[in-house]
């Protein structure tokens, strides 16, 4: 199995280059992404059912590895919701289907959507992960337009060995994250 394009790239550009802006003293200390994990709440679940198997469906199709229904921890009765009712999906990527996702993510998905003008730099939470929400799921080429029911979003969150918000953003900017704005304190 051929290695994704997105971590060649990685160990041949990015490493030497974070390596030379923050002076690292060994490439063992350069930020990598330990994992992205994949999460589509789905509150309108509790009347339909369908819908948790329909996004269990999208979610695996888009990433490509099996994703899991998340349950409710405690009922409430004001929403209809009751102990361990699946209201989400989720997912968990690392090693190459993780960098595979990245790079359709990036290349092919963002892209697509609708006055894209880039991502915010203001998803970071000061240790060097970063969330990325994206409000329709049609925006994957593998999801068919014709087979969706219902337009829903979803968060991407990009866990990270950086130890600051800066070197996340560079580490992600160098793996071809358009960022729109530059990442500021």
């Amino acid at each position: 199995m051929a290695t994704p394009r997105l971590k060649d790239k990685y160990t041949k550009e990015v490493v030497g280059g974070l390596k030379n802006k923050f002076q690292y003293k060994s490439i063992m200390q350069v930020p990598k992404i330990e994992k992205i994990c994949i999460n589509k709440g789905m509150g309108i679940a509790v009347t339909d059912k369908k819908l948790i198997d329909v996004a269990l469906e999208e979610i695996t199709t888009i990433t490509g590895q099996k994703a899991v229904a998340t349950k409710s921890k405690k009922a409430i009765s004001n929403f209809k919701l009751r102990e361990n009712q699946p209201i989400g999906v989720r997912v968990t990527l690392r090693g190459n289907t993780m960098y595979e996702f990245l790079d359709r993510l990036v290349n092919i998905a963002l892209p697509r959507v609708r006055d894209f003008k880039g991502v915010s730099a203001k998803g970071f939470d000061g240790h060097g992960n970063y969330t990325l929400g994206v409000k329709e799921q049609i925006i994957f080429p593998e999801i068919s337009i014709d087979k969706v029911t219902k337009i829903s979003g979803m968060d991407i969150t990009f866990v990270t060995t950086a130890k600051s918000d800066e070197e996340s953003y560079e580490l992600l900017k160098a793996l071809g994250m358009p960022f729109a704005n530059a990442y500021k304190n």
